[in-house]
């Protein structure tokens, strides 16, 4: 079984913060691992895609929504959850790490699947 990195971050972050998930995303990618993310065609998960199809990566999105629409160009693998934000369980019980960058209330929501209550 391939290992599976999960990268969870904002929708809408500082322009550095795209940077690094593309880098994030490629350097995942060249060591032949799988890119995990939450699918859509925006901030972190955009970004951290396209790095990793750069460097010709395998990338799967965890999909909030039932259809295909908003879906990131480089995610290879969708998969369509219907579940909203509670798609984050399955994207942190399916990594075998997950990386979370600056982001809002679903990458919270990610960190929590992680850590017990302080």
């Amino acid at each position: 079984m391939k290992t599976i990195i999960g990268v969870m971050g904002g929708s809408k972050v500082p322009d550095r913060v795209l940077s690094q998930a593309r880098l994030l995303g490629r350097l995942i990618a060249e060591e032949g691992w799988v890119l995990l993310n939450g699918g859509r065609n925006t901030g972190v998960m955009a970004a951290s895609a396209a790095g990793a199809k750069e460097a010709g990566g395998l990338t799967v999105g965890i999909v909030p929504d039932s259809d295909c629409q908003g879906i990131a160009t480089g995610i290879d693998l969708a998969i369509l959850t219907g579940m909203g934000e509670a798609r984050n369980v399955i994207n942190v019980l399916s990594s075998h790490v997950v990386i979370a960058i600056e982001g809002g209330t679903g990458t919270i929501s990610s960190r929590r699947c992680l850590l017990p209550d302080p």
